[in-house]
């Protein structure tokens, strides 16, 4: 997983929510925040792999998201993230949002936020 790239924490459990800041699709264990190469969907399918990782960290799985936040630079590419969000959730999938917006950090073309109901046993 890689180190947030602002003064955020990348996950914070609430009661029985893990909620998971936005995710990129950063390279793991990469020196420097560097995001994989290709496109929204590709980057998009890295954020939800590490997303996945912080997830478990915090005792949560994909299987337990029920809230996402999908923020794309251009709406072009919603059909090919679509895709890759089915490929990531089983059904029922996650309630989700997707929003077009003006900028991304790192010049990144897709970001995830994801909020999972796990509760303590």
């Amino acid at each position: 997983m890689s180190t947030p790239i602002g003064p955020y924490s990348p996950a914070r459990r609430a009661g029985d929510f893990v909620i998971l800041s936005g995710q990129l699709g950063m390279v793991p264990g990469a020196e420097t925040p560097t995001l994989v190469e290709g496109g929204a969907a590709e980057q998009l399918r890295q954020a939800l792999v590490n997303a996945e990782a912080l997830l478990k960290e915090n005792g949560a799985s994909m299987n337990q998201v029920v809230k996402g936040t999908l923020f794309l630079m251009d709406l072009a590419d919603f059909v090919g993230c679509n895709e890759v969000w089915m490929a990531a959730f089983e059904a029922p999938r996650p309630t989700r949002s997707t929003i077009q917006i003006a900028g991304l950090p790192l010049g990144a073309r897709a970001e995830a936020e994801l909020w999972a109901f796990a509760p303590l046993n």
